[in-house]
């Protein structure tokens, strides 16, 4: 006989213990991840580990963040409800989740098509009919649904990609990684006119950002 698990208890554990005990205290966000099922964006070995404080692999050499960052990079983006947002690095599809209740509309882009149907299949899944799952190149962003109120890149770039910042609207913020193998900062960008106020925050450690604005695969080792 099968049955499901219920995690309320550790996803409330989660929120309480990793991420409001650390600081975070935007009740909308704590709201989302308290509504956001994340064993369910885990592959089944690692998913009595869903709740835990870290990272986990879920294929292609890519991860699903530790809570607490997934918490930090969206309080970054100021969110209020009616942003056009885009993601950078669908993964599993969790952040994207948390995103999309707090925006109007989430876009968000994979490179690895296997990962994106499992995502989008998931977000079905959860009823988040404003998240729309796209497969290509994240560093080159989505002129087409542009300008984004917010963008949240979820992979280290070598730098800002301008192609990212280009498409930020008026007063937009942009959260991301920046940086090599074991020297990596997330920063902050907000768009003002034609200038950019820049925020270097605090150490992180993520996996490449591959693209055409992204890490090529022959240098990522040496930094």
């Amino acid at each position: 006989m099968s049955y499901e698990i219920d995690y309320t208890a550790e996803r409330e554990s989660m929120v309480e213990n990793q991420i409001a005990g650390r600081g975070v205290r935007n009740e909308r966000l704590l709201e989302a991840l308290r509504s956001v099922p994340r064993h369910l964006f885990v592959t089944p070995e690692y998913r009595h580990l869903a709740y835990t404080d870290g990272p986990l692999p879920i294929g292609r050499n890519q991860t699903i963040s530790q809570p607490y960052i997934v918490a930090l990079m969206t309080q970054l983006l100021r969110l209020e409800g009616n942003e056009n947002t885009l993601e950078v690095g669908t993964g599993s599809g969790y952040q994207a989740a948390v995103l999309a209740h707090l925006s109007r509309q989430v876009h968000t882009i994979e490179r690895h098509a296997e990962l994106a149907d499992k995502a989008a299949e998931v977000l079905k899944s959860l009823g988040l009919s404003n998240v729309t799952v796209h497969v290509g190149d994240g560093t080159l962003g989505l002129p087409e649904f542009a300008p984004f109120q917010a963008i949240m890149v979820t992979a280290a770039a070598p730098e800002v990609p301008r192609t990212l910042l280009d498409q930020l609207d008026e007063g937009g913020r942009l959260v991301v990684p920046v940086g090599g193998r074991m020297n990596q900062f997330l920063e902050r960008w907000e768009r003002h006119g034609a200038k950019f106020e820049q925020d270097v925050l605090v150490p992180v450690a993520f996996v490449p950002l591959r693209g055409q604005h992204g890490w090529k695969e022959d240098f990522w080792d040496i930094f």
